[in-house]
């Protein structure tokens, strides 16, 4: 068996890296990096491929627990741990260059800014977003990881992140781990009352998205809010109207 130390040295992941550039390399071959070694059954990139096949797709695997990766023979906690660095550092590179001071100002903005990194995850996570007098994101906070109930969308600790940064409007996101972003009655009376306690705090709601596999639903654009219409436009803070061109 030829190993990834056996191949010419300007053929392997690395040196090609150095000489093209990231970009030029696959997905396979940049696992195979972040691996370095292999396992009994093969080198690192034979390793790599493996494990893009076992979770069948990069994005699947960015999900993976770290006891799922460590499941897989030639995977210790070492390079599980390298594994989850680099997605976390891609992650919240990504997250600060692409989203603090994005403008929002319709539900489709939320889900491009925000899918790929909750379209594939294998449990509930939800959010708050805050937003400035432009309708700018300040920041987005993790408010619940787990299923999404009543109990821990709690709107005293949901709103103190907005509270805190003084944030003029918010908009609340999660994503269906089953992929239909269908909402649940549970999410309707969660919506509910969040919208509630946002009109007694003079904190707009401006909506709740809910991100699926493939789309997502916006309760601002389904009406679901209409009671709530006062709520769904800052336009007298700045230029910009959540929803005006939807």
């Amino acid at each position: 068996m030829i190993k990834l130390k056996d191949w010419p040295k300007e053929e392997r992941p690395r040196e090609r890296l150095l000489r093209n550039g990231s970009a030029s390399l696959s997905d396979a071959q940049l696992l195979a990096i972040l691996l370095r070694t292999g396992s009994d059954e093969g080198d690192a990139l034979q390793l790599a491929i493996y494990l893009l096949k076992k979770f069948s797709s990069l994005s699947q695997l960015v999900h993976a627990s770290v006891t799922e990766l460590c499941a897989i023979k030639g995977v210790g906690p070492a390079k599980a741990a390298q594994i989850k660095a680099a997605i976390e550092l891609g992650r919240r590179s990504l997250a600060v260059s692409t989203f603090e001071g994005a403008i929002v100002s319709k539900s489709q903005d939320v889900f491009q800014h925000y899918a790929h990194l909750l379209r594939s995850a294998k449990k509930e996570y939800f959010k708050i977003i805050l937003l400035d007098q432009k309708n700018r994101i300040i920041r987005d906070v993790m408010i619940s990881e787990g299923s999404l109930t009543a109990t821990i969308v709690h709107p005293r600790e949901v709103f103190q992140p907005a509270v805190r940064d003084s944030a003029a409007a918010v908009i609340f996101l999660h994503n269906h781990p089953s992929g239909d972003p269908t909402p649940s009655e549970e999410d309707k009376m969660i919506t509910t009352r969040l919208i509630s306690a946002g009109e007694l705090m003079g904190i707009p709601v401006l909506d709740h998205v809910i991100i699926g596999s493939k789309d997502y639903f916006s309760f601002a654009d389904a009406g679901y809010t209409n009671n709530h219409r006062k709520n769904l436009s800052v336009a007298s803070q700045g230029p910009v109207a959540y929803g005006e061109d939807l």
